[in-house]
């Protein structure tokens, strides 16, 4: 039975071999057919995996918000025809927080292989580095943009961490996330415990984590324009 391998891509500037193991490069070599977020970026990562390789003889099929749900369907005909496959998403575990979900799903529904290969994933990450409970957690996304909103979601997500001792996780469009930053100090209990995981596996790597009164007696984090995901738990 032929098979849709699920490969992640590195987080940001990371090598390719610092966080993928040799067997991803093995079955990237072996596929001819891509489904991807970004053509553009899915390219470059294939060359970063293997210099050599004939970019020009692949054929990938693009899966973002703009692609129509009809387009879809057909992505997985070469599955069907016995060829092999490969998810590509920007950054991370494809079909985790991404559109690549959508044809894993139809995979899925079609009774086809489905295969996930091992990489970085940054919730899972900030869940490590955080030292909050790892055996409940819940990933929420991005929270509303409206400020009235957003600071009532915050605080149902802080109590949500008190009533169920559950991680919550959530992310911010990297240039508001010091805006993100501000309200969830302004919004949350002195008590409650804050992690601010950024830029994870890079350069400019970055986890801390502080009750909400040391962060308000603290500089700012880091974070302004870099990938990052909050964390709250109950203090």
């Amino acid at each position: 039975m032929s098979s849709l391998y699920l490969i992640p891509v590195p987080l940001g500037d990371t090598p390719v071999e610092n966080v993928l193991p040799p067997y991803n490069r093995e079955v990237i070599l072996t596929l001819r057919h891509f489904i991807v977020e970004n053509v553009r970026s899915a390219r470059r990562f294939l060359k970063k995996v293997e210099s050599s390789i004939d970019i020009d003889s692949l054929t990938f099929y693009e899966l973002n918000e703009h692609t129509p749900v009809a387009a879809v369907e057909g992505f997985l005909k070469p599955l069907s025809q016995g060829e092999d496959m490969g998810v590509i998403s920007e950054a991370g575990c494809p079909a985790v927080a991404d559109p690549g979900a959508d044809v894993v799903a139809l995979a899925q529904r079609r009774g086809m292989k489905v295969v996930p290969l091992v990489g970085p994933c940054s919730m899972v990450l900030a869940i490590m580095a955080s030292g909050f409970n790892g055996q409940s957690f819940a990933f929420h996304g991005y929270l509303p943009t409206d400020a009235a909103e957003r600071r009532s979601r915050l605080k149902a997500l802080e109590s949500r961490a008190y009533a169920e001792s559950q991680t919550q996780l959530f992310i911010e469009t990297p240039y508001r996330n010091l805006r993100m930053f501000s309200d969830i100090l302004a919004t949350c209990r002195p008590s409650t415990r804050l992690c601010v995981a950024a830029g994870l596996t890079c350069s400019d790597e970055y986890a801390v984590t502080c009750s909400i009164a040391d962060w308000r007696r603290k500089t700012p984090p880091p974070i302004d324009k870099i990938p990052c995901i909050f964390l709250l738990y109950k203090g």
